[in-house]
């Protein structure tokens, strides 16, 4: 069996970003299934190139694949995706046109795997699949265009309503509907989608040793007598950082808080925004870090006692099931969760960290306070977290259940 996986954000784990499809396409190919991925050679979050080699892409494509061998190809992009909306909406369409191209060369495909958001690469796995007599599985990370909708970065009507439509179109002509959220589920089937499977997002316990103190990472920071509190991941709109800035502010004035040392780690569009405003409040309590390969972040992690979770207020995002949330677990750190719905659902069942209202500073606070005060709590809190991780959502288990989901379509075609 031969699967065409179409993924502008693909990242392996000496790579920032998420792991999620490299994961499962390791775990594919231990089951002796043969991947193909299609990704950019720029990285999404930190817009440098990775250390692929351009000159490896036709080397590539004329290897004879061995029984279960992953191969990557990478396709040329526009690569000033992070400066505005638009220049990300030249790169997707740039990696929609280049996929493509790529794609016709790879063959004996029995499934081609789209993944949204970019939507726009979905339109590529359509086409590829129907040109090679493929299936179709199409894969709904974020509820793209509604998300951007609701944060404001998508606002042109006609923008709107061709992006509103090709997301029906996409759901329609899917020969299955896989989402990574059970929050997605009636979304997608309400535009169209006839087929849905969840296979939420989950973390590889094994790559988490909650033990671990982290040692290196606190003394190469000067954490070493910090109680940590840290943010890892994307630097953007959707992410609310400011409200955890407000919340530095607020612990700064506190003399019992003189210890708690508040770690963003990544990067983005907002990151610069976010270091001015922290300079202007003059906060001492604040720390910023680069991203830092997947392979890197159990060390990371190991190194907090806290991890914030956060997006805005908005209703769209109570349907999310954020990746970090699952690395946070399966490193046994409790986290603080200012996102409402489904996760919250999921945080409070394990009961591995403290809920506080979205946008809401002061309780953020209050949250990281509190739990710096009770290191025992703290400690019991992460190990629920892992307990219910390698439970529910290790990531072997989510696996499974795709090569399921494979084996049925497959055998359909």
């Amino acid at each position: 069996m031969h699967i065409l996986i179409i993924h502008q954000a693909f990242a392996s784990f000496d790579e920032p970003g998420g792991t999620r499809h490299y994961e499962f396409a390791r775990l594919l190919a231990a089951h002796g299934i043969n991947v193909t991925v299609i990704a950019s050679p720029i990285s999404y979050i930190t817009g440098e190139k990775t250390s692929f080699r351009p000159s490896q892409i036709s080397q590539n494509m004329e290897t004879r694949k061995k029984e279960g061998e992953v191969v990557i190809l990478r396709a040329s992009v526009y690569t000033a995706h992070h400066k505005s909306f638009y220049h990300r909406i030249i790169a997707f369409f740039s990696f929609m046109l280049s996929s493509f191209w790529i794609g016709l060369g790879v063959k004996n495909v029995d499934l081609i795997w789209g993944t949204s958001p970019p939507i726009f690469q979905g339109v590529t796995a359509w086409i590829l699949a129907r040109l090679k007599h493929a299936k179709f599985l199409f894969e709904v990370r974020d509820l793209w265009p509604q998300f951007a909708i609701a944060v404001g970065v998508l606002k042109n009507p006609v923008v709107i309503s061709l992006s509103e439509w090709l997301e029906r179109f996409l759901y329609r002509h899917a020969d299955h509907v896989m989402v990574n959220s059970p929050g997605f589920v009636k979304h997608v089937t309400s535009l169209g989608a006839r087929q849905v499977e969840l296979i939420p997002n989950g973390a590889d316990p094994a790559m988490f040793n909650p033990a671990d103190k982290g040692t290196g990472f606190r003394k190469s920071h000067g954490l070493q007598d910090k109680f940590v509190a840290l943010y890892a991941g994307a630097h953007g709109m959707s992410n609310d950082l400011g409200v955890v800035l407000n919340a530095a502010k607020i612990l700064q004035g506190k003399p019992a808080a003189s210890n708690i040392q508040i770690v963003f780690l990544g990067d983005g569009k907002e990151k610069p925004v976010l270091q001015q405003q922290a300079k202007d409040f003059r906060l001492s309590n604040v720390s910023f870090l680069p991203s830092v390969p997947k392979n890197e972040m159990p060390t990371v992690l190991a190194g907090a006692d806290v991890c914030i979770a956060i997006l805005k207020p908005l209703d769209e995002y109570r349907t999310t099931y954020p990746n970090k949330v699952f690395d946070y677990m399966a490193a046994g750190r409790p986290v603080i969760l200012a996102i409402d719905g489904v996760i919250r659902q999921v945080v409070e069942s394990a009961n591995c960290g403290l809920y506080t209202e979205p946008g809401n500073a002061a309780e953020v606070a209050n949250a990281i306070f509190n739990l710096s005060m009770d290191i025992k709590k703290s400690r019991e809190l992460g190990m629920n977290g892992r307990k219910y991780l390698e439970e529910n959502f290790s990531r072997n288990k989510m696996a499974e259940k795709l090569i399921a989901l494979i084996d049925e379509l497959t055998n359909q075609r």
